[in-house]
């Protein structure tokens, strides 16, 4: 499987699969012994990069999260598994009482509940240690330079190896990473947003603020990345959830622009030339580009994973390539 490097501090890189697994729904919607057949088929193709939050997935039965570590906590001890493997959890979106849907009523950034949630995600998995630990939503009652103080110091004392932000707008995070690099503290190396072959309408997809959708890997994130070496993008729900290809998942409205016709017209091209499936084109167009970019899917079974982990070994040609980035864009 095809790696890349994490991280701008060469005494802190970790290689990483480009094909991260994303286990939110492990522990609830997907049952333990599904869950470990997952992982442990992941593990055996190579994979070594698992995502998870310390609020996953809370919405499910109505609690405050943790299933999702907890579940991975038991596999990971049950199989023996130990830095071979890079784990991520988040922190900052866990709700302070049990609930059943998101709300601005969560736990937030303080000093305290960072520490605090990273202790809990540890006992969680069973680690003395995490690969990844991102700041799950921006906090704005909590200064930048608390934030990065107190993240650093959790890299510092060796429970964190790299830090990460998740669904930030591109100015927030650059704010992070200068107060960090003036501060002589890590960065923020990691960034984690929904981005995918398709494009969605800024001011409708993904989550959404009074000034437009925030977590949407779009054109000011993607200019920033190709601009500024460092930064690892990681992109979650890169197949809309079965949107390219089942009839039953249709694309949301954010989609419904001439720009989506213009590539699924260039997707369908490359699928037939290559013979590979849609889902792996997407995640080959993903992984194999400019902006160093791991893929992060999900899997409800096996055969799901197994499509996704084919995509590691699919090369798209240059012209297919350029045909891809150039759909849509005129």
């Amino acid at each position: 499987m095809r790696e890349l490097m994490m991280g701008s501090d060469p005494a802190r890189q970790r290689r990483v699969s480009t094909i991260a697994l994303g286990a939110m729904l492990m522990g609830t919607v997907t049952d333990e012994a599904t869950s470990f057949a997952i992982l442990d088929r992941y593990v055996e193709a190579g994979g070594t990069f698992v995502d998870t939050a310390n609020n996953y997935a809370f919405w499910v039965n109505g609690t405050q999260g943790g299933e999702s570590e907890q579940l991975l906590g038991r596999w990971l001890k049950s199989r023996g598994v130990g830095d071979e493997l890079t784990i991520a959890t988040k922190v900052g979106g866990r709700p302070p009482q049990p609930a059943k849907q998101l709300s601005e009523n969560l736990e937030g950034l303080s000093a305290q509940v960072v520490k605090e949630s990273l202790a809990r995600s540890l006992d969680n998995l069973g680690r003395d240690h995490v690969g990844v630990y991102y700041a799950h939503i921006d906090d704005l009652t909590v200064p930048v330079e608390q934030q990065v103080e107190t993240f650093g110091s959790l890299v510092q004392e060796g429970l964190v190896g790299l830090v990460g932000l998740s669904n930030y707008w591109t100015w927030r995070l650059e704010r992070y990473r200068a107060v960090a690099a003036e501060a002589g503290l890590p960065s923020y190396d990691v960034l984690q947003y929904h981005h995918t072959y398709f494009r969605a309408r800024t001011d409708l997809g993904g989550l959404r603020s009074k000034d437009g959708s925030i977590g949407v890997a779009e054109g000011n994130l993607l200019s920033y990345l190709r601009a500024e070496p460092g930064p690892t993008l990681v992109a979650y729900s890169p197949l809309l959830s079965g949107g390219y290809v089942r009839a039953d998942k249709p694309l949301d409205e954010s989609y419904d622009h001439a720009g989506t016709r213009a590539r699924k017209s260039a997707l369908d091209e490359v699928v037939k030339q290559t013979g590979a499936t849609t889902n792996q084109v997407v995640l080959s167009w993903l992984t194999g580009g400019a902006i160093p970019t791991v893929a992060l899917v999900g899997a409800s079974s096996v055969a799901q994973l197994d499509e996704s982990l084919a995509a590691a070994d699919l090369e798209l040609t240059r012209d297919q390539r350029q045909l891809l980035d150039s759909a849509g864009n005129n």
